[in-house]
């Protein structure tokens, strides 16, 4: 009978891609996978899926949802549990008295990131935070998913185990390939991820907007939530103006959204400096150069180190909507260079970014807690 794994989450949603379609068909090979997440749906048959409530509000999640996670899930006495929030922390030492190994994956560094949080934010969590994590480097095994969290994990009960969120490149070529090639005359831009000011909104709407002016006629299509009222979005000065050349489409399936993808020109992730951004790797970073995607994205000297060793896109300032609108207009006016930055991106992702490598620390790290002389200490 092969060991049963639980991953656990209040906050992800049903179709995370890092939980849904990377950990968890990996694990699957070797483990019967239970998957808790809110809103859950079955999957594939290898998964067995479990339906949490879902509440934005930390304090209805506390009140309403881990009730669920107690009852749904203790009772399946998982060999090893695997939380990606904080906040199930004190649920993962009941699994450990039960007797399951607890793995905590730190996906943020929220030491730095409070401040940026519209919501759950109160002191109060903040302290709690900071209690619970600090047990949990005690007594959990723990993941990290950006190098730079270690400087912040260092006194740990274990070494911390780094998988990074790479490019799943079987995954993103099944879907993406689903696309067809759009007969539109306009230059398609692509835009995957939380939509907010701290991720360069403004700056891009400023840019398209100076695109406007030099008659480029173009569509961005963005995939994710948006962080912001429509109230400060209609207050930027050029939205208006470009507004009839973006679609929104909310948090997507990122099976739905990859085949938008096709034919785009560019892949834009453009973060400020601000929270844990300038220390962490955006994952759409590596799959717009696993699409083939000219990337442009912010010059902080991480993201640097990636593009211009490749020569795969164009690093800038944030708060440069001139030098985002030069480079996205050089993408439209040079085709051929731009289809080779594409291809040199996606030949890195193949050598260096890509899942197949990082799932294989990940898998190592479980057969080193259920091997037969590992114990719960």
């Amino acid at each position: 009978m092969k060991p049963r794994v639980l991953l656990l989450s209040t906050v992800h949603p049903p179709t995370d891609p890092r939980i849904v379609y990377k950990i968890a068909p990996a694990l699957a090979q070797e483990y019967e996978v239970l998957c808790a997440l809110p809103q859950a749906t079955s999957t594939e048959a290898a998964i067995t899926m479990i339906r949490l409530p879902r509440f934005h509000r930390l304090l209805f999640r506390l009140l309403f949802c881990h009730p669920v996670v107690l009852w749904k899930c203790l009772r399946l006495r998982p060999a090893v549990v695997h939380l990606f929030v904080p906040e199930l922390i004190p649920i993962g030492f009941l699994f450990r008295w039960l007797g399951a190994e607890v793995i905590y994956e730190v996906q943020e560094n929220l030491y730095k990131k409070f401040t940026l949080k519209r919501y759950n934010n109160e002191p109060v969590f903040q302290q709690l935070f900071r209690y619970f994590d600090h047990w949990a480097r005690r007594y959990f095994r723990l993941v990290l998913t950006e190098h730079a969290y270690l400087e912040e994990y260092r006194r740990l009960a274990f070494p911390a185990t780094v998988v990074h969120n790479y490019a799943a490149l079987p995954f993103l070529d099944h879907y993406a390939a689903q696309g067809t090639a759009s007969t539109s005359r306009c230059h398609r831009f692509f835009y995957s991820g939380v939509i907010s000011m701290e991720r360069g909104f403004d700056t891009l709407i400023a840019a398209l907007a100076l695109l406007r002016r030099q008659q480029v006629d173009f569509e961005v299509h963005l995939f994710g939530n948006v962080l912001f009222s429509w109230e400060e979005a209609r207050a930027l000065p050029d939205f208006d103006t470009v507004r009839p050349h973006l679609t929104f489409y909310g948090y997507t399936d990122l099976r739905l959204a990859l085949p938008y993808a096709q034919r785009a020109r560019a892949g834009i992730a453009l973060l400020k400096p601000v929270g844990d951004y300038p220390d962490s790797y955006t994952t759409k970073l590596f799959e717009y150069m696993a699409l083939e995607l000219p990337v442009v994205t912010s010059d902080f000297p991480l993201y640097r180190e990636v593009v211009e060793r490749h020569q795969c896109g164009f690093c800038i300032s944030p708060y440069n909507p001139q030098a985002l609108a030069d480079n996205l207009l050089w993408l439209v006016e040079h085709p051929l260079e731009s289809e080779q930055m594409g291809q040199r991106g996606r030949r890195a992702v193949e050598q260096n970014y890509n899942w197949a490598t990082e799932v294989q620390t990940l898998l190592t790290l479980y057969k080193t807690l259920l091997a037969p002389n590992n114990k719960v200490s």
